[in-house]
């Protein structure tokens, strides 16, 4: 009997074990583990513009009939919010915490590209907020192009056209 409740308790250990650390580990580590795959942050990051466009326009079309139905716009209005809070932690946790370094001392290239990239990370938080207070779909397209800046800057494509200057 005691070997049983034992048992219970092992396996329940492990299924709130597996609950924490998988969601810690789908977050991203801030430990030096090496493992990044920049690109498909690049795509999650398109996918919650994404959604949160969507989101955007259900709120509307929900909000615009004339029996709503206030228990889907909460919840359209609540997936906008988780949206756009994981949009902010890639940008956040991943982008800025972990793969954009500061510029090596007196190297003037460098650091612009260093403050081009803080620059469009932080127009993306500031939009990403605004996104999640409205739902002004003028907000998603200016996330759209802020991703398109900061993916050219991060890959370097706009250190090449401003170093021909």
């Amino acid at each position: 009997m005691k070997s049983r409740k034992n048992k219970k308790i092992v396996l329940g250990a492990l299924f709130v074990s597996a609950v924490v650390f998988g969601s810690l580990a789908y977050s991203h580590c801030q430990i030096p583990c090496g493992i990044y795959d920049d690109e498909a942050r690049f795509g999650a990051i398109a996918e919650h513009i994404t959604t949160i466009e969507k989101s955007m326009k259900q709120i509307e079309s929900l909000s615009a009939q004339g029996k709503q139905d206030m228990n889907q716009i909460v919840r359209w209005v609540n997936n906008k919010e988780a949206h756009a809070d994981e949009l902010s932690h890639i940008i956040t946790y991943y982008f800025m915490a972990q793969r954009i370094k500061t510029a090596s001392e007196g190297n003037v290239q460098e650091y612009k590209n260093y403050v081009k990239k803080l620059t469009l990370l932080h127009e993306m938080l500031v939009t990403t907020m605004k996104a999640k207070q409205t739902t002004d779909t003028a907000n998603v397209e200016k996330l759209r192009t802020l991703l398109n800046q900061f993916h050219d800057a991060y890959s370097g494509k706009v250190a090449l056209s401003e170093h021909k200057h």
